[in-house]
Parts: structure tokens; sequence; C-alpha cells
């Protein structure tokens, strides 16, 4: 855990450092539904920091957006796709010492790049040769990962959990790329009920007998209950954090919620290095 608060300490000083603010220390965001929303299934939340209503910052839909979310598939060879590797070697290394075949990828809030880290980690993973690998979508509320993949899924994780579907059923393979995707595809009123229900612990189960790495890309962990029901059924947890933008709070915050014996580290998600790339370390 050493290692986490070391790279919590160096996020909260890049974020202050962005703010000009060294003294100032916004207080967590809190989701609540608004109005006639809250009654709908498919409300967008409003996150609150305090009293300051803050928008969601919405992910672009276009090309350069779904090619970053791939980008370990389009440009194999890239410096990120790179860092990809790097921390899928730190991941193994961990495995060799305790089991890691399921593992979450969350964050604290949405737009922190978690669910890029979930498609490019297991995208790199899949290259490894001989081993079987499955990326599951659990954001049963807006979900990513079908469009980045170019998938159009006619049954997913939510019909699975209620029975609707077979889990062969609903599983596809990704084009140009040895892994295997459960998707999201209808949008149940009950995300959080089915998430945490034994039928969930069944699918987990069931997928773990047949695929050597299973990556779960979980909502963001503040505000639902959604992370933490996905993430106790896992090996392990990655959290994402972006620089500059990620408050020490809100990360304290999570690591409050789940369970830290489960985290295996924190990546941070933006980090400036030379020519304007961007890396990615633990």
């Amino acid at each position: 855990m050493a290692k986490v608060y070391d790279a919590l300490r160096r996020a909260e000083e890049d974020r202050k450092r962005m703010l000009g603010d060294k003294s100032h220390r916004p207080a967590p965001l809190e989701v609540e539904p608004v109005g006639p929303a809250a009654e709908r299934s498919d409300h967008k939340p409003v996150w609150k920091r305090g009293d300051e209503i803050v928008t969601p910052r919405p992910g672009p839909d276009g090309s350069a957006e779904l090619n970053k979310r791939r980008i370990a598939l389009l440009q194999p060879e890239s410096y990120i796709a790179e860092q990809f590797r790097a921390l899928r070697g730190r991941i193994d290394a961990i495995a060799s010492q305790r089991p890691v075949k399921t593992l979450s990828i969350t964050s604290a809030f949405p737009g922190e790049g978690k669910t890029t880290c979930a498609i490019n980690l297991a995208i790199v993973t899949s290259m490894s040769l001989g081993r079987r690998v499955l990326l599951i979508d659990c954001d049963l509320r807006r979900p990513k990962i079908h469009p980045a993949l170019g998938l159009k899924p006619e049954t997913g994780l939510a019909e699975v959990l209620a029975g609707a579907c077979s889990i062969d059923d609903a599983i596809v393979s990704a084009e140009g790329v040895a892994m295997d995707v459960l998707p999201v595809c209808g949008r149940p009123a009950n995300p959080s009920e089915l998430l945490g229900s034994p039928e969930m612990r069944r699918l987990i189960e069931e997928v773990s007998n047949r695929y050597d790495r299973i990556i779960l890309d979980t909502p963001a962990a503040l505000g639902l209950p959604d992370a933490k029901a996905v993430s106790d059924l896992c090996d392990g947890m990655v959290m994402v954090v972006r620089a500059s933008t990620t408050a020490q709070s809100d990360i304290e915050a999570v690591l409050e919620i789940l369970d830290r014996q489960r985290i295996l580290g924190l990546l941070i998600n933006g980090v400036e290095v030379d020519q304007g790339r961007y890396g990615y370390a633990v």
C-alpha cells in the first residue's frame, strides 16, 4: 500500500499545481437523482460537490475518442501501448504470488479513463500466447465498451443476469484481437441489484473456469454501489486516477469504500511526458 499512497500524494500535488492554490481541496462529489428523473431508470446522475452542481464531462463520440480507447489495438507499437504492457507485466508479477484471475478497473468518478484502461489492458493481455481473455462491461448505466470496439450486441450482461439468455449467447469476439467481450445491451431498471446478485457471482465463477484473465470495467465508485458489488467478487482491483484532476480526498474515499486488500495499485492517467505524450504509472 505504500506505493499506492506515494502515487496518491503525487497526484494530489499535481492537481494542486494545476489549480494554482495549494491550500484548496474540494469536497467529495456526491451523486443525486434530481426531480422527476429520480423516478426513472435511465436518469443521468447529477454530481454535487458541496452546494455546487458539477455537470459530468460527456465522453466525445467522435472517432478520435474511440480510437484512444483501443490504441493498443490500432497502434500496438506506440508509447501508450507499451505502458499497458508494463501494467500487464506488473499484474502478472503479482499473479505469481496470489490469484489474480478476475480484475476490476474502477475510478472515483466518470471521465478519469477507467474504460480506456480496461479495454487496452484486455487487448495487451490477450496478446500473450495461449492466454484466453474476457472483457466484461459492468457499467449497466453508461456502457462504452461495445461502441469503442465496434460491436453491435443483440444481448448482454443484463439479459444473462436476468435469465433471458445464456452466457454463450451474450459473449462476442472482438475483431482484430483474440479477446472475447461480454457487453451491455439492455439497460435495466435495477443495475445495482443485478450486479450484487447471486447470478452475478455464479457468472464470475463460470467464466473463471473458461478464461485465464477476466477484466471487468465497473462504473465509478463514488455515488453508486455498483463498483463495490463487482469488486467484492474479484481477486484484485486497479483504481484509475487522472493527474491534476482527481482530488486526494476522493481517492481516500474510494479506498474506504472498497476492500483495500484487493487493490493491486493506482494507475495515474494523463501524466505528461516528453513531446506531449501521455503515460500511465502504477
